[in-house]
C-alpha cells in the first residue's frame, strides 16, 4: 500500500512543474483562509490527541493547537505566498572558450520526506515550504498527533481538488514504526527525507535510512554568562531562552557562568525560579544558590549535554572563556549557542570558535526559528554541515541543475 502512495507522489510532483508561482501563492493563501475559516475541526481532532496525553507531559505544549497557534500558523503561510520564489535563479552562467553556454539554475528536489513527532504545526509548515518551492511532500507524523494531522491533510486536500491540483502533492502515512521504515527505504520516490524530532528518532533516520537525510532538530542548548556580562541582559535571556517554550528544540538547557559571577547567580536566575525551573547545579553553583533558589538540586554528569525538553536546567561554573568553549564543544548539539557579555572581543572568540548552526551573542537561542529569520517558515533546523545549516526555508529544499546549450559542437 505504501508503495502505491510513494508511486502516486512521485508522479503528482512531476505536475507541480506546471504550476506558476501566482497559482501556487493562491493556494497558499486559500489553505491559510481555510484553516482559520474551519479551525473549529482542527480544534476538535487536535483535542482527541491532547485527550490521550498526560498534561504533564512535556510534548503536552508542542502537541496543542490554539486559537493563536492556528492565527500564527495561518500567519506564517501567508508569508511564504509574499516570498519571491525560490525556482529558476540562476546561480552560475558562463560561456566556455568552445561556445558552449552553461547556466546553474535552481530547482526542487522532487519528493521530500518528513519524519515528525508531535507537532502538528509541521504539516502545515512543510506544506507550505514544500508547495511554494515545487515539491511534494510525503508526511510521516508520531502517532500523538496523528487525529490533528489527518484533519490538517484533508483540509489541504480539500483546497487542492478546489483548484484543480492533484491532492497527491501531499501525502501522509499511517503513524506507525513500519511506515518509518518503509519512507526510509523508498529509494526512486523519496528524493530527500528530514526527521524532525528528538536524539532518539534521529539517531534512528540517520542509521537506517537509505535515502539521502538532513539532520535535524536535536538541540542541547547552552548558554554562558561571561565575567563582563550585563546582569539585567543575562536575567531576561536567560528566562526567555529557558521559559518561553521549554519543549522546542531552541530551548536552554545548560547555563555556564563564570566563577567570578557566583556571587550574582541567584539573580541571574530569579526569573525563571517563578516558572519553578528545577535546576541542577554543579558543587560550586549549588552553593551559590542553596538557601536562595527553591528548586535546587545536585547535577551529575548526566545533567550535562541532556536536552530537557521540560522545565529543567544544569548549571555549570566555569573558569574562563576557555573552559566554557570546552564545555560547549564535549556537550553540544551543534544547534544554537549564546554568550552574554559586555566584552566584545571575547564575544567575538566565542562566535569564531563555536561549532554551532546559530551562535549569539546578547541575544536568547528562542530566535532560532525560521520566521524569526525572516524566512517565512522552517521546515526544520540543521545541525549538520553537508548542505544547509540551521533554519531550513525555501532556498534550503531546493537543489539545482546545469543548462548547456551549443551549436553542434563535439568533445574532442
Amino acid at each position: 500500500m505504501l508503495k502505491e502512495i510513494f508511486e502516486r507522489t512521485k508522479r503528482a510532483s512531476k505536475t507541480l512543474a506546471l504550476l506558476s508561482d501566482q497559482q501556487r501563492n493562491e493556494i497558499l493563501l486559500a489553505v491559510a483562509d481555510a484553516i482559520i475559516a474551519q479551525k473549529e475541526r482542527i480544534l476538535k481532532a487536535n483535542a482527541e490527541d491532547l485527550a490521550k496525553m498526560e498534561k504533564s507531559n512535556p510534548l503536552y505544549d508542542r502537541l496543542q493547537l490554539t486559537d493563536s497557534r492556528l492565527e500564527g500558523i495561518a500567519g506564517d503561510m501567508r508569508n511564504v505566498a509574499t516570498l519571491p520564489s525560490p525556482l529558476g535563479h540562476v546561480t552560475k552562467q558562463k560561456t566556455l572558450p568552445n561556445g558552449l553556454r552553461l547556466c546553474r539554475v535552481s530547482v526542487p528536489f522532487g519528493v521530500i520526506g518528513m519524519i515528525y513527532e508531535a507537532r502538528p504545526n509541521v504539516t502545515f509548515d512543510v506544506f507550505s515550504l514544500c508547495f511554494k518551492s515545487g515539491n511534494a511532500c510525503v508526511l510521516k507524523g508520531g502517532k500523538d498527533a496523528d487525529c490533528s494531522n489527518r484533519e490538517e491533510v484533508a483540509l489541504i486536500h480539500e483546497v487542492l481538488e478546489k483548484y484543480g491540483v492533484s491532492k497527491d502533492v501531499v501525502a501522509l502515512l499511517p503513524a506507525t514504526h513500519e511506515a518509518t521504515g518503509e519512507m526510509l527505504n523508498a529509494v526512486g520516490y523519496i528524493d530527500l527525507c528530514i526527521p524532525r524530532g528528538g536524539r532518539k528518532l534521529i539517531d534512528f533516520v540517520r542509521d537506517s535510512a537509505r535515502v539521502p537525510v538532513i539532520e535535524t532538530g536535536a538541540g542541547v542548548v547552552n548558554t554562558y554568562f561571561d565575567k563582563d556580562g550585563d546582569l539585567e541582559k543575562g536575567k531576561a535571556i536567560v528566562n526567555n531562552a529557558k521559559t518561553r517554550r521549554v519543549s522546542v528544540c531552541n530551548a536552554l538547557d545548560c547555563l555556564l557562568v563564570h566563577e567570578d559571577r557566583l556571587v550574582e547567580l541567584a539573580e541571574l536566575v530569579k526569573l525563571v525560579s517563578e516558572k519553578h525551573v528545577i535546576i541542577y547545579a554543579d558543587d560550586r553553583a549549588y552553593a551559590a544558590l542553596d538557601g536562595k533558589y527553591p528548586y535546587l538540586e545536585h547535577a551529575t554528569e548526566e545533567s550535562f549535554g541532556t536536552e530537557f525538553m521540560d522545565y529543567k536546567m544544569a548549571i555549570r561554573t566555569v573558569a574562563s572563556l576557555e573552559e566554557a568553549l570546552a564545555h560547549i564543544d564535549q556537550y553540544g548539539s551543534g544547534h544554537s549557542e549564546s554568550i552574554v557579555t559586555e566584552n566584545e572581543g571575547t564575544a567575538r572568540k566565542f562566535q569564531q570558535m563555536v561549532d554551532a548552526a546559530c551562535v549569539y551573542w546578547n541575544a536568547p537561542t528562542s530566535f532560532t526559528d525560521g520566521a524569526q529569520f525572516g524566512l517565512g517558515a522552517e521546515i526544520g533546523i540543521s545541525t549538520q554541515k553537508l548542505g544547509p545549516r540551521g533554519p531550513m526555508a525555501l532556498e534550503e529544499i531546493t537543489t539545482y541543475k546545469w543548462i548547456i546549450e551549443g551549436e553542434g559542437q563535439t568533445r574532442p
